[in-house]
């Protein structure tokens, strides 16, 4: 996530929120299509916007991660 949306992750904690992290609208849309195109994830801007915090967004990429595979 952090190489995809260019993000720097010095001091950012699984806690952060999106907002915290430097991560808009945009970049959610973005990190949404980045997913489907290069790792075959479905997680819709949608459902990314519906999460509170940095840990809950990587939660989902695993859980989709594994159940793509």
């Amino acid at each position: 996530m952090s190489e995809v949306l260019q993000l720097n992750v010095d001091g950012l904690r699984p806690d952060a929120s999106r907002e915290d992290a430097g991560i808009d609208s945009l970049a959610v849309v973005e990190l949404s299509l980045v997913l489907k195109q290069h790792h075959g994830m479905e997680i819709t801007d949608d459902e990314l916007f519906e999460l509170a915090t940095l840990a809950e967004i990587v939660t989902l990429m695993e859980q989709r991660k594994r159940t793509a595979a």
